[in-house]
């Protein structure tokens, strides 16, 4: 199952957090190829009392905002993971606007014993997939 966690640095409707969730489920289904059926994404809001930059505050203009992605270790080519953080940066500017250079997107890697869902490690899905 893989998982998206947004945090974005300004408030947005519920609406358009909901269609920023779609948008991201879409973007790993097409571009990393995942199941969009088992994807989970979790949109949140921190404000400027939520964040730092050299160990100081920002002004509110420069409130970043972070998308991190977990998947499993392997499943992907640098090439597409190159292409879905250029795309899930786009659908972020178009629900909060200009980002500030200091908005990371990150994709995790985790090896298939690592993590899973429903009780299951990813590494055990697999085995069962292939009847071992």
């Amino acid at each position: 199952m893989p998982f998206i966690r947004i945090t974005l640095g300004k408030s947005i409707e519920v609406t358009q957090q909901q269609r920023l969730a779609r948008r991201a489920t879409e973007l790993i289904a097409a571009i990393l190829h995942k199941r969009a059926e088992v994807t989970a994404v979790q949109v949140i809001t921190a404000g400027a009392d939520a964040w730092c930059i050299a160990g100081d505050a920002i002004a509110p203009m420069l409130i970043p905002s972070h998308a991190e992605l977990f998947i499993t270790e392997g499943t992907n080519t640098p090439a597409e993971k190159a292409e879905m953080i250029a795309a899930l940066h786009r659908a972020l500017e178009e629900s909060c606007g200009p980002l500030p250079e200091a908005s990371y997107i990150v994709i995790h890697d985790i090896p298939a014993g690592n993590w899973g869902y429903g009780g299951l490690t990813q590494a055990a899905r697999q085995q069962a997939r292939l009847g071992l």
